[in-house]
């Protein structure tokens, strides 16, 4: 476990049980109350207001009224967001078809009933709260003390995306839940060495590599990189092979089907490639000159920080000043990271540095791709706007276990507690300064 028992009071047995007790209650109120307002938030939400919502509920009225399991790209048309009837625009998604299934098959029908989106995004807000019950069970599971565990739950919830997030359709809620169930087991996986755990974590990463290809990366990078540092431990049963392959061959069956037909994972279709032209015209960008690789990089990172928390309307002074607390929170998470390596380094790791640097690397390495990517497109294209933190949110716990890494680490009281209430109050200050009012 990670060196806090500290912040906590020696207690006895009772007293320990009564602790847990409340850390349970505590998360389980957290997870009432994010469920109570991403319902809110599917009630209320505006269709055309953010998350693509509109190429994503037509990508499921496309799958019920086709009837097909796996669709042609350039088939598929985006709804009228006032009738909800087929348009003749060409929708630009280019995801694998299993979660737009799921809800094909368990929702209304989306086709000319407007009033039938809710039902499809209360089916995300199920989503979302599996994703956030398997992440505030790992912070109980890792039996942290209360104050930690209050700076491993807050950072999550805190998170400005998550919960509207969860009140609209989105494959991006799906593979939340799948990267969150591939941490938990492969923690717990890591703590019993159980093969059950081992099963639910390749489980995970099938479902989020099923929404997207961005889940494939992170909760694949993360797991993956796990199943090397137990092989490198000799720590892997050979007779857990077979499942690792044939769990593997699963999560990368829908790509692989992709790049057989499209010659890419991701493929460039006729829609996706209308969107970009048509939005680049439109503020101009195609007809600007090109940045270079390191001035693009500037302005990925800086993009990447403004998303964090999105907005329509201009910022203030306030909100732009409130970005330094996510910077800070990621400079203090990049120190625990290597804080936990160090420990893997010195052959001292617990499960958690295990968990935070496969998680790293699998973060950096979908971060990477992410970068490359979006800068062929602006470089044939001019397009500018790519960097969505939501794309992370498979492996949201990393940073906030991160955080917790370089507190264990910290030996002076002063500076512990004061790094402590940093990340308790952190995301609550950036929370109310970060955007604009009304």
């Amino acid at each position: 476990m990670l060196v806090l028992s500290d912040f906590n009071a020696p207690s006895h047995d009772q007293e320990g049980a009564a602790a847990a007790n409340i850390q349970w209650r505590v998360c389980a109120i957290v997870l009432a109350l994010f469920i109570v307002a991403a319902t809110l938030g599917a009630i209320r939400k505006d269709i055309t207001q953010g998350f693509d919502e509109v190429a994503h509920a037509s990508y499921i009225a496309h799958l019920q009224h086709s009837g097909e399991k796996w669709p042609a790209f350039e088939n598929m048309r985006m709804l009228d967001p006032s009738s909800f009837h087929f348009t003749g625009e060409t929708n630009y998604l280019n995801h694998p078809s299993p979660y737009y299934l799921l809800l094909a098959r368990l929702g209304p029908s989306l086709e000319g009933h407007p009033e039938a989106i809710l039902i499809h995004r209360l089916l995300d807000v199920v989503l979302g709260a599996i994703g956030l019950a398997a992440l505030l069970a790992v912070g109980l599971v890792a039996k942290l003390p209360r104050l930690a565990l209050y700076a491993y739950v807050v950072p999550l919830v805190g998170i400005p995306v998550l919960v509207p997030l969860a009140g609209a359709i989105n494959n991006d809620n799906a593979a939340f839940a799948g990267g969150a169930i591939a941490t938990l087991a492969a923690f717990q996986h890591l703590s019993t060495g159980s093969r059950a755990w081992l099963a639910a974590a390749l489980g995970g990463v099938i479902v989020a590599s099923w929404a997207k290809f961005t889940g494939l990366l992170l909760a694949g990078g993360l797991v993956g990189s796990v199943l090397l540092w137990l092989l490198w431990r000799r720590r892997l049963p050979l007779r857990s092979i077979v499942l690792i392959a044939i769990a593997t061959l699963l999560a990368i069956a829908p790509y692989a089907a992709l790049f057989a037909e499209y010659g890419s994972p991701t493929p460039l279709t006729t829609g996706v490639i209308a969107m970009i032209k048509t939005g680049a015209q439109a503020v101009g960008w195609d007809s600007a000159a090109r940045l270079t690789p390191a001035s693009f990089a500037a302005h990925f990172l800086s993009e990447f920080v403004l998303e964090w928390m999105p907005t329509l309307k201009p910022r203030n002074a306030l909100n732009y000043a409130a970005l330094a607390i996510p910077i800070l929170a990621s400079l203090v998470a990049l120190v625990g990271i290597l804080a936990a390596m160090l420990r893997i380094a010195r052959g001292k790791e617990n499960p958690l540095d295990i968990l935070i640097a496969a998680g790293a690397l699998a973060l950096a390495g979908t971060f990477a791709i992410h970068g490359i990517f979006s800068y062929r497109l602006h470089v044939e294209f001019g397009w500018l706007t790519t960097a969505y933190p939501r794309y992370y949110l498979p492996l949201a716990a990393i940073l906030p276990l991160a955080g917790l890494s370089l507190l264990g680490a910290i030996k002076q009281p002063l500076t512990r507690r004061m790094l402590l209430a940093f990340l308790i109050a952190g995301p609550l200050v950036f929370r109310l300064a970060g955007a604009p009012l009304g």
